[in-house]
């Protein structure tokens, strides 16, 4: 059987395969690896068995895909109900989840799943326009073609405007009807919605500066910050004072310039040790007297940048 770490090597292999940029792998925390082609960034979590995420993990997946504007997935094998089929997505807290052989269909071929899996059986999205081109075509109603597929009419009016799921055996009868397809691929490679993210706690005035902060509990560094009132500027990503020594934060900075290179965000220690130079380990140091003497982003910005170049 496969052990989750072959798991990991196995999706670290494919993406690195298809010209990803990866992170190095983390698998004691909200994600284990993350990866970047381009503008799409992939916030990826693997479980042998996907019952094993709780709540407090994938919320703080979520949030942290939110600051990336990353596509966050859940990959395993089985379920308590059996091993994970092929081209199915199941959800876990409202996060994508899907077997290896799903995500290699979606990397490799452009093979996006079609099924979703949910309570009560296998569903599917509804192309609503291929049902509005038949019935105009054809002259049809509602009611009557309701009547062939065998569900009433005002759920083929759901249908048809994108409502409601359908289910898998409820999709091949108005295949057969329409002699075409009708169930939408879900692109889960795809940037997803921007949601509201709930921040939580402030990190040394940060937010007097407009940046919006969350603190994280599962992940190898201590904060994430955005600006909220734009997404032109990058992340800020952080670890900050806990009295942690020198040689503790040298450790830590391997992680945070390894992430943030991939996430396209700021790493930076801010901290109060006026011992430690103006960096560690190349990431930048803001003392937190420092920070409380900026008047706007800007200047942290800069003072970022200095110290990242000297």
């Amino acid at each position: 059987m496969l052990t989750r770490s072959q798991m990991l090597h196995n999706i670290e292999n494919l993406l690195t395969s298809q010209g990803f940029k990866t992170s190095d792998i983390y698998d004691q925390g909200s994600f284990d690896i993350v990866a970047r082609k381009n503008l799409l960034i992939l916030l990826l979590k693997t479980f042998l068995n996907i019952d094993s995420i709780n709540e407090q993990n994938a919320h703080e997946m979520k949030q942290l895909a939110n600051i990336f504007l990353a596509s966050p997935i859940i990959i395993g094998e089985k379920s308590r109900n059996g091993v994970l089929e092929e081209g199915v997505i199941y959800e876990r807290y409202d996060i994508p989840t899907i077997g290896f052989d799903t995500l290699k269909n979606m990397i490799l071929y452009n093979e996006y799943p079609e099924i979703l899996a949910d309570r009560g059986g296998y569903f599917v999205k509804i192309d609503g326009n291929v049902i509005k081109q038949y019935r105009e075509e054809y002259s049809m109603s509602l009611k009557d073609l309701a009547n062939l597929a065998h569900v009433s009419r005002a759920t083929m009016y759901k249908y048809e405007n994108g409502i409601v799921r359908a289910n898998t055996e409820t999709a091949m009868i108005l295949e057969e009807i329409l002699n075409t397809k009708v169930t939408l691929d879900i692109d889960l490679l795809k940037q997803p919605q921007k949601e509201d993210i709930k921040f939580t706690d402030d990190v040394n005035d940060l937010s007097k500066l407009g940046y919006g902060v969350i603190s994280t509990e599962k992940s190898p560094f201590d904060a994430v910050a955005k600006m909220k009132s734009s997404d032109k500027h990058s992340p800020l990503m952080a670890n900050v004072e806990k009295n942690r020594t020198e040689k503790t934060l040298k450790r830590m900075a391997i992680p945070l310039k390894d992430l943030s290179m991939v996430t396209t965000s700021e790493p930076v220690f801010i901290i109060n040790n006026d011992k430690i130079k103006e960096s560690i380990g190349t990431v930048p140091v803001i003392k937190s007297w420092e920070l409380k003497e900026f008047d706007n982003s800007k200047e942290l910005l800069k003072m970022i940048r200095e110290r990242k170049e000297n």
